[in-house]
């Protein structure tokens, strides 16, 4: 079993409890995980006077804003995940997407959105060569560019790339909400019909439909794709992203 776990940034600041982390550390088979880090980024961009800029639910990054997020996310972040992992049991080690490369990024629309990007190639090697040595790795999702550049990838779209890439059995997204929710409920699952119609209504938006798109291109490939909050760690509940194309060739109930 290989599993990629993204931990959100705002599941992080809200601090995970030691269960989660015991559920994390004890996670059978080999484990991947990638991680956000928005919110504190957003705190570090208030206390130095850098504006705090969302365009289709994912952050602006230019100017100084790209080596705060570079230093917030492969510096503090990073180390920290790490670290907390390695104290909890499970040997981790921390890397940027930019290390190898890891992960390479073409830029969306720099006059819009500044250095963020998404995935455009992946070379597994150095996760690879991390597993072999029996070691967790955690992936900051900070890409090289074009230009050899960093660029600010969504830790989503960098879970879904890295996920495809090693061939992995399971995706959790995990967050500081339990589901895509719906009149209060949480969906147990749903399908890219179900999600455009919920788009289209307004329900699903932001940074939620970034996260839904992202799995919906991850369940394409055979993936069991859940999003959820902590509790995903354990087994737990969550709703989890359905292919049509592969409903009838045996995908993952």
């Amino acid at each position: 079993m290989r599993t990629v776990v993204k931990i959100g940034g705002a599941w992080l600041s809200v601090g995970p409890s030691s269960a989660e982390l015991e559920s994390l550390a004890q996670m059978p088979g080999e484990v991947i995980i990638v991680h956000g880090g928005g919110s504190e980024i957003s705190r570090w961009s208030r206390r130095l006077d850098l504006p705090v800029e969302w365009e289709d639910g994912l952050r602006v990054t230019r100017g100084e804003g790209v080596q705060l997020t570079s230093m917030v996310l492969s510096g503090w972040m990073n180390k920290r995940v790490s670290s907390t992992l390695s104290t909890a049991g499970r040997a981790s080690v921390g890397l940027s997407g930019e290390d190898g490369p890891l992960l390479r990024a073409r830029l969306l629309d720099e006059a819009r959105y500044g250095r963020v990007g998404e995935v455009d190639e992946v070379d597994p090697r150095p996760l690879s060569a991390l597993l072999g040595a029996g070691f967790t790795p955690v992936v900051s999702p900070l890409a090289r560019g074009p230009d050899g550049q960093p660029v600010n990838v969504n830790a989503d779209e960098a879970a879904v790339g890295l996920a495809q890439a090693i061939q992995a059995d399971r995706l959790l997204l995990v967050s500081d909400v339990p589901g895509v929710i719906l009149e209060g409920e949480v969906l147990e699952s749903l399908d890219e019909d179900e999600a455009r119609g919920l788009e289209s209504s307004g329900i699903i938006a932001g940074g939620m439909a970034v996260k839904v798109n992202r799995a919906l291109a991850a369940a394409s490939r055979g993936m069991d794709v859940r999003i959820g909050n902590g509790a995903l760690l354990g087994g737990g509940p969550g709703t989890r992203i359905r292919s049509e194309a592969l409903a009838g060739a045996g995908a993952p109930s």
